[in-house]
């Protein structure tokens, strides 16, 4: 029956359990493509990404740059407006600008969120209710990540341009994005992808390879900055991995992975509507 379960959602995650080593090329081409094709059927010429210095936007942002220049090269205008979007200062904004290096895009623009955010939840006060230092800190997270996606769009309005998103399998599986916030994008060039290939595809598209290896970090929380995603999942990349692609992993990882799908199916789903 697990066995079951997990194929069926990796089914549902569009998970490709036959990419391995060796299909890089091919893979990179097929999602080169569809970026291509999602700029062709949506009249825009600009895609806008904001780029965190994590893998997943590295990559992302990578085969942007590389959809547009193809584009260009068959006569069409398009260009990838890479976003810095920090909160205040950035612990390794060390790590975003050596991503901007590789990926190349033709702009770079920052909008710094730290007026933004701390505005709203100043103003934010409900009668009768004196939320914990804790939830306080989990909702303003919220609140950072929708003000990123808030200053993506307006970009896009600016530029008559889409907004790219980075989830892909590991974080889909496990609900790690926040709703209307990174989990807001017009495309997702990632979807489908474990971590582990997600890495595959960086280290193909030659990114360096401290940046491809780096340990995953959200970091919108205050009392706890910097924390891994392992450490917000209880389990690892790898065992995430390991489950989407159908090989066994201990009963408590599973419970543990099968409860956050079951538990964040919202984030995955348009809104509910009467039958």
């Amino acid at each position: 029956m697990s066995s079951q379960t997990q194929a069926r959602i990796a089914r549902e995650l569009g998970i490709d359990r036959q990419l391995v080593p060796g299909g890089e090329g091919a893979e990179i081409a097929r999602r080169i493509d569809f970026i291509k094709q999602v700029l062709e059927d949506s009249g825009c010429q600009t895609l806008v990404l904001g780029i965190s210095g994590g893998v997943d936007s590295l990559t992302a942002g990578r085969l942007c740059q590389l959809a547009v220049e193809q584009w260009r090269e068959a006569g069409r205008e398009a260009q990838f407006i890479a976003v810095r979007l920090p909160y205040r200062i950035q612990a390794d904004e060390q790590d975003a600008q050596a991503s901007l290096d590789f990926i190349g895009p033709d702009q770079i623009t920052t909008s710094n969120i730290g007026d933004c955010v701390d505005g709203l939840m100043a103003q934010v006060r409900i009668d009768g209710l004196q939320p914990s230092a804790a939830l306080t800190d989990f909702a303003k997270g919220n609140v950072k990540a929708r003000a990123r996606m808030l200053a993506q769009y307006a970009i896009a309005n600016f530029s008559n341009g889409l907004v790219v998103g980075t989830d892909h399998g590991a974080e889909a599986l496990m609900g790690f994005f926040t709703k209307y916030g990174d989990g807001a994008c017009d495309l997702a060039p990632l979807s489908g992808l474990t971590k582990s290939q997600v890495r595959m595809l960086a280290d193909a598209l030659g990114a360096p390879a401290y940046l491809v290896r780096k340990a995953p970090t959200a970091d919108l929380e205050e009392l706890a900055p910097g924390k891994l995603d392992e450490d917000a999942y209880g389990c690892s990349y790898e065992e995430i991995d390991a489950y989407l692609m159908g090989q066994p992993v201990p009963d408590s990882v599973r419970q543990l992975i099968e409860s956050a799908y079951r538990r964040t199916a919202h984030k995955r789903a348009l809104p509910r509507t009467p039958a």
